[in-house]
């Protein structure tokens, strides 16, 4: 029985290069539901929001993650949304995906493949800006079910 094909994740805008990512002709596993994205103005757009995050299971502890932020790049230039990254439930780095360049005010989607030990449950994705560090809205994703669970950080308090 083959493996059952995922639709693509989209975005607004062209995908950066993704070394991670094969040339879109392979099956992919089946991703997890979408979590409820927050509406827009329940959010401080000056941070790094974390709105939407999917994962997939490619076996053998690796995930691939496909994080939607929000964050005004456009407002205070030259400030963008330069990462995102998912940490264990102690705060450990467990991956990160760089963003190079800004991308105005839409949410946009990036994926990368992040390596979870098996004693790790939980995870949170956090977003992070140039100015303001980590803050507003992240995500607790539970990976058994994969149900992501927003919560704000309000802003860094180093940022």
């Amino acid at each position: 029985m083959a493996p059952e094909e995922t639709e693509p994740v989209s975005s607004p805008e062209p995908a950066e290069p993704d070394p991670t990512e094969g040339s879109g002709t392979e099956t992919l596993p089946e991703a997890t539901e979408p979590a409820e994205p927050s509406a827009p103005a329940d959010l401080d757009l000056k941070e790094a929001n974390v709105v939407d995050v999917r994962f997939e299971d490619l076996g053998g502890g690796s995930y691939r993650f496909h994080v939607t932020l929000l964050h005004d790049d456009d407002g205070e230039a030259p400030n963008f949304a330069d990462w995102w990254q998912v940490e264990d439930p102690e705060g450990n780095e467990l991956g990160k995906r760089i963003l190079l360049h800004s991308h105005s005010t839409a949410p946009f989607t990036r994926s990368e493949v992040v390596l979870i030990p098996p004693n790790v449950d939980q995870v949170i994705v956090r977003g992070h800006d140039m100015t303001h560090g980590f803050g507003g809205q992240s995500m607790r994703v539970d990976m058994a079910t994969g149900n992501a669970t927003p919560f704000d950080e309000g802003p860094d308090p180093e940022g």
